[in-house]
């Protein structure tokens, strides 16, 4: 009865989201002097404006990583032709706006945040921003220096060391091999001059998404834009390139580590964005992150908190990761989980609990103009199609339990193991043999 109580709720949470959302005027996109420009009245009074440079990681070589993280935060930290760093944030300051840029593996964002009535003050900043950047090198210095501060407590914190190295190890040769916040080693390299050539050779019209969450007149928007992209060259076509991933054969790599206990992670392949399988196999993992915390945690005790979740981009993973004192028996259990779903599949209430669960959190998450700024670009950049922001709802209402369990038992098969900890307390032989030698099939197999 709770269950079914607490399903009736989720659903009348998201049909009125979706109601909220119907009374705004509709979305729409225009091409504005080569750039695709996406449109998504508010209802409100804030102004989110994020445009998308495409690229990320694969926009430059390995030895260069860190350079467009770095580039991106010198837009709104070294200051502007116009302003020094101090001028230009007080004049942000005064009216509560957000103006920055931060980077991604597949894309970069520089972001506008502020309320309608200061649009007028904020939008020359933020044009001036992108488009005359100074790149002060006192203040590109003390950037440099922070981003170095924050890859060394990163290393320092096990969850996140050992995701580095999964996918150093997995992604090898591959782009996803790379850190977009780079390597202390990269990040002392580069020079403020270098990193305003680079930011130059990627603002491109071509490599240009803007995004707009804003109650504006049509009018405006391609006026303001049009200002914007004339001092933007046009640049070489660009189109993000999608790799499928496969693992052929299980593999185990080890780092010796000093650690309270041992950190384990694999990764695997998964459907590519926009592929029939990729809403399906979304749910499967969800589903499959719900029973691995109860078989590892509540059910053995191996982990305080055992995790598996499904990592999307230009590359489609699954991941599952764990901190245990007992390695060894952990991959038996994972093992055994894995091979029972292959054999048994999901279940009919699990799969209809999950599919709305997923939704109510997904339009949740879609409650601030920025976070619809973000699904848009997303969309659009990586299944190239941001309606599928408005139809994501009736594309996992129409998944049937056979599809997310066949998609589970299509994608999870070998597994690239990686580990970190003391070598002593684990048997690789464990991690190599995985499911496959249990005659479990796949694609991965």
């Amino acid at each position: 009865m709770k269950k079914k109580i607490f399903i009736l709720f989720i659903s009348i949470a998201v049909s009125g989201f979706q109601a909220v959302k119907a009374q705004q005027a509709k979305p729409y996109d225009m091409t504005i002097d080569g750039v695709k420009v996406i449109v998504q009245p508010s209802g409100n009074d804030i102004i989110e404006i994020q445009t998308a440079i495409k690229g990320g990681v694969h926009n430059y070589p390995a030895d260069k990583t860190g350079i467009e993280s770095l580039a991106l935060t010198a837009l709104s930290e070294c200051g502007t032709v116009k302003h020094d760093k101090n001028s230009f944030k007080n004049q942000l300051d005064k009216v509560g706006a957000d103006v920055y840029g931060f980077s991604g593996r597949d894309y970069s964002i520089v972001k506008m945040n502020c309320i309608k009535g200061d649009f007028e003050t904020v939008w020359p900043l933020y044009a001036e921003m992108m488009t005359l950047p100074a790149f002060d090198a006192k203040e590109f210095t003390r950037i440099k220096q922070d981003a170095i501060n924050n890859l060394k407590e990163n290393e320092g914190r096990p969850d996140a060391a050992i995701d580095k190295y999964a996918n150093k190890v997995a992604f090898a040769g591959r782009d996803y091999a790379k850190d977009p916040s780079g390597t202390v080693d990269n990040i002392n390299k580069i020079t403020s001059e270098e990193a305003k050539a680079y930011y130059k050779s990627i603002l491109t019209r071509s490599r240009l998404l803007i995004v707009i969450v804003a109650d504006l007149d049509r009018n405006i928007i391609e006026q303001k834009v049009s200002q914007l992209l004339n001092g933007i060259k046009q640049g070489a076509p660009f189109e993000l390139k999608k790799e499928d991933f496969r693992i052929y054969k299980n593999s185990f790599s080890a780092e010796q580590r000093d650690l309270a206990t041992n950190y384990v992670e694999g990764i695997t392949g998964g459907p590519e964005a926009g592929t029939p399988d990729f809403d399906a196999f979304n749910v499967a993992m969800r589903i499959f992150a719900n029973r691995h915390f109860l078989d590892v945690r509540t059910n053995n005790g191996l982990s305080y908190a055992p995790q598996a979740w499904f990592s999307y981009g230009a590359t489609s993973v699954a991941k599952f990761a764990v901190s245990t004192t007992q390695p060894n028996k952990y991959i038996e259990v994972f093992d055994r989980l894995v091979d029972k779903i292959k054999t048994d599949g999901f279940k009919a209430d699990e799969v209809a609990d999950m599919k709305v669960t997923y939704l109510t959190g997904f339009y949740y998450r879609q409650e601030t103009n920025s976070a619809q700024a973000a699904s848009l670009a997303t969309n659009e950049i990586i299944f190239n199609n941001w309606h599928r922001s408005y139809t994501l709802v009736n594309d996992v209402k129409k998944l049937t339990v056979e599809q997310v369990s066949d998609a589970f038992r299509k994608y999870i098969g070998n597994i690239v193991w990686v580990y970190q900890g003391d070598p002593k307390k684990v048997d690789p032989l464990k991690y190599t043999n995985g499911t496959i030698d249990k005659g479990v099939g796949g694609v991965n197999n």
